[in-house]
């Protein structure tokens, strides 16, 4: 058991210092030697974990999606979820280096082979939540829900990459909240509009000024 923990220790730590390395300097700029610096490490607790720097940054790259709020299993599962999902998600690539890295390694896709896996479940999880959406019409009977969660992620990540270059991603709920004020109208029933909180349900002002203290 003990040699269990230290084993899971030494894991997290070279993820830990992989994902410091991959966020400031992407796939190609970073090195084993920096990350095993980083980790404090030996070289052989790094291969007894990971048999390669793309390895490594597989391990990392399906973190962002992992991040979002867990998605209620029974009815109540739908638009307002997905809001709150995107929010939740916005809010770990700025405060979590992990989910930042694995943000940054799936958008460049400098590794061999990227794995669509990690943006495809992401979309399949807003189609199936907008679906519900409709079933209950919360969303417009014209839109088909699938094309709907590939416009969503794409411009989630659109807004969350501005966001990133412009200010550290310290607006970044802001700047979503005006992404589902824009979106809201056409996505939903006039008469059910009101219903939804483009900001989401949690109030981000708490963690945002944690996060901006530490940014």
């Amino acid at each position: 058991m003990a040699r269990q923990d230290r084993a899971e220790r030494t894991r997290n730590a070279i993820l830990d210092a992989a994902a410091e390395v991959f966020d400031e300097r992407g796939f190609d700029g970073a090195s084993l030697s920096d990350i095993l610096a980083r980790a404090g490490v030996t070289k052989g607790a790094l291969y007894f974990h990971f048999s390669s720097k793309e390895e490594l940054a597989r391990a990392l790259a399906s973190e962002p999606w992992g991040a979002a709020v867990t998605v209620p299993d029974n009815e109540d599962g739908g638009l307002q979820t997905v809001i709150d999902m995107s929010h939740a998600l916005a809010h770990s690539m700025w405060t979590n280096v992990r989910v930042r890295a694995g943000n940054r390694l799936v958008m460049e896709a400098n590794f061999a082979s990227p794995d669509a896996a990690v943006y495809e479940g992401w979309i399949k999880l807003v189609g199936d939540l907008l679906s519900r959406a409709k079933d209950r019409g919360d969303v417009r009977q014209e839109w088909d829900t699938q094309e709907v969660a590939n416009w969503i992620s794409a411009a989630f990540m659109g807004v969350q990459t501005q966001s990133a270059v412009l200010t550290n991603r310290q607006d970044v709920h802001e700047r979503l909240t005006v992404m589902w004020k824009i979106a809201l109208p056409g996505l939903v029933p006039p008469r059910r509009v009101a219903r939804f909180n483009p900001a989401g349900t949690t109030d981000w002002s708490a963690q945002r000024s944690q996060a901006a203290a530490t940014a």
